[in-house]
């Protein structure tokens, strides 16, 4: 589903008008909400108003750049994730990283009644417990290619992961501790405020400045090892370290916002049909558009109803709407 290369000169054309697009949807999301009154505020309204100021700058900013932090964290690790295995159906739940959160906060849920802290915490942990396990896996499985052993091992852990979190939804107190699970892993930023932003902007920055700067090796490291070997690379160390990076910024936004599906499997395919297959032009573009188009279902989110629409129902209704026109529509130059 890749796209035609694109000229340099065009590229950053495309990279301006992305970054222009998501500052103006950054300013519109600042004035739309509920309060001074329901839909669009105005400047003045705000400006005017001491406590429409406390309310944008302690509720809506820091949710707004959570969502911008969650939209390009799950967009970057799913390019790397498909260039790497050269899958284009990959994403962070792939290696056992996204089920591996859902089983760290739902444990967290039955053990210790859903604290926020033990909630952040076991999912973060476990989403590394999980690329760890997919990886130590790997290197036992004793055939086929380092690809392929990464796919069967991460296909394991998912599932063992996904059985464990079904085992919690069994044992936990159907009148507290299930409503909690099942609204955790519904995703969502209702919660967001400046502590949970400042938690996780440091590892989220560094792994997607890890992501970005090493984006140019992702075309060598998706060629069979002996290939990148002999054009100086070095697969499996530099494979790892972007796997990681991948797996670190996933689990920093998903211990914050739960389960939000299909961000990293689609964004993706738009960046290589708008950017061209390059890895190099790809990251860009999708830390973009995942900024821009998490950003833009949270607002639906919480201004669509009365109540709020939990993030993960949106994306994936969106995504897959969006994915099946992808399907379904004929590339540019393709012959019937």
């Amino acid at each position: 589903m890749a796209g035609k290369g694109r000229t340099d000169g065009a590229y950053r054309r495309l990279i301006l008008v992305l970054a222009v697009c998501l500052l103006v949807l950054t300013l519109f999301s600042i004035f739309i909400g509920r309060y001074p009154r329901a839909g669009l505020s105005s400047p003045r309204d705000v400006l005017g108003d001491d406590l429409a100021i406390r309310l944008v700058g302690s509720l809506r900013l820091p949710r707004i750049i959570a969502a911008c932090l969650l939209g390009a964290a799950l967009s970057a690790a799913g390019a790397v994730f498909q260039t790497l295995f050269r899958n284009p159906l990959v994403d962070s739940g792939f290696l056992g990283v996204s089920q591996g959160a859902a089983f760290g906060a739902s444990l967290a849920i039955v053990l210790f009644g859903g604290a926020a802290a033990s909630v952040q915490l076991g999912a973060a942990v476990f989403s590394l417990v999980g690329l760890a396990g997919s990886y130590i896996i790997s290197r036992r499985i004793r055939f086929g290619g380092s690809i392929l052993r990464l796919v069967l091992s991460g296909i394991i852990v998912a599932s063992l992961f996904s059985a464990g979190t079904g085992i919690l939804k069994y044992l936990a107190d159907p009148n507290k501790q299930l409503p909690d699970l099942t609204f955790w892993m519904l995703g969502g930023l209702w919660s967001s405020a400046w502590p949970d932003v400042i938690q996780i902007l440091p590892v989220t920055l560094i792994a997607l400045a890890v992501i970005y700067l090493m984006r140019w090796r992702l075309n060598l490291l998706a060629m069979r090892d002996e290939t990148a070997f002999s054009l100086g690379a070095s697969p499996r160390p530099e494979r790892l370290i972007l796997l990681l990076a991948a797996a670190a910024a996933t689990a920093a936004v998903v211990c914050k916002a739960g389960q939000v599906s299909w961000v990293g499997l689609i964004i993706p395919h738009i960046a290589r049909r708008l950017a061209g297959s390059d890895a190099q032009k790809t990251v860009p573009a999708s830390m973009l558009l995942g900024a821009f188009f998490v950003l833009a279902c949270d607002d639906i989110s919480r201004t669509l109803l009365s109540g709020e629409i939990p993030l993960g129902i949106l994306t994936s209704i969106i995504g897959t709407i969006v994915f099946l026109i992808l399907l379904m529509k004929e590339r540019p130059g393709a012959r019937r």
